[in-house]
């Protein structure tokens, strides 16, 4: 992807409608080019795509700068490290907000590990639902969460204009790359544990508990594909997230 980017292989969108998928697109064209085996991703599938030759998967997030690209929405799927067997890698691409035409580039890239986001594959998502609801009483309600997670913009100081890639500490990515960073995250003291809703007051009200694994901490380095110009600015956590290390 990186070397896509610096010879110009655009992002095409079928439409000033096409908002969702263009990006997806883009990154399927870069695996096909590798010669990486992937499945078709379904219209709901978490992740994006699976991998076919290596138990990994891929979630696609497009970001349009400027714009909100400090954070994301997990429609019904909370970031987490692995999903069914599969390790998860989130790429990250930011492109120009209001292009001119069908045709854009990829401003910058980041590539994390799911567990750089979030470290807990143990909990499992589920969309709840309940009756009564209403004053007859016959209303489903249904509890559907939506998850807004912080992107890599948000989380790390010099990742823009740039193509970045994050690894736990212990992996290494191989000939030709440069380490830019070394990253820590932190757990924190207390997890939410449940939440609550009140119809009479429209307030949510969360419940929290003590976490068993706080202060664990979790490294990753920071990597660049070198070149003659050098790796570009070092990767480091952003002063404004906390808790962080």
């Amino acid at each position: 992807m990186d070397a896509s980017i610096v010879r110009g292989e655009l992002i095409v969108r079928e439409g000033r409608d096409d908002k969702e998928f263009h990006f997806q697109r883009w990154v399927q064209a870069r695996l096909g080019e590798a010669g990486i085996n992937h499945d078709d991703p379904g219209r709901n599938s978490y992740p994006d795509l699976t991998l076919v030759n290596t138990p990994e998967g891929i979630e696609v997030k497009g970001l349009a700068t400027p714009g909100r690209d400090a954070s994301f929405d997990g429609n019904s799927q909370v970031a987490r490290p692995k999903h069914n067997g599969r390790t998860i890698y989130y790429v990250f691409g930011r492109y120009p907000a209001s292009p001119e035409g069908n045709t854009f580039p990829v401003v910058d890239l980041v590539v994390v590990p799911g567990a750089f986001l979030n470290t807990d594959d143990a909990y499992e998502h589920k969309n709840t639902s309940t009756r009564g609801f209403g004053s007859y009483g016959d209303i489903l309600l249904r509890d559907r969460k939506m998850y807004v997670m912080p992107t890599p913009v948000a989380l790390l100081e010099g990742v823009e204009g740039t193509r970045t890639l994050l690894l736990p500490a212990d992996d290494d990515p191989g000939d030709g790359f440069t380490q830019v960073g070394d990253i820590t995250r932190v757990e924190v003291e207390d997890v939410m544990t449940g939440y609550s809703f009140d119809f009479a007051t429209n307030q949510l009200s969360a419940t929290y508990g003590k976490n068993p694994t706080a202060g664990r901490r979790y490294h990753f380095r920071a990597w660049r594909i070198a070149r003659p110009e050098g790796p570009g600015p070092e990767v480091t956590m952003s002063k404004d997230v906390t808790p962080s290390a």
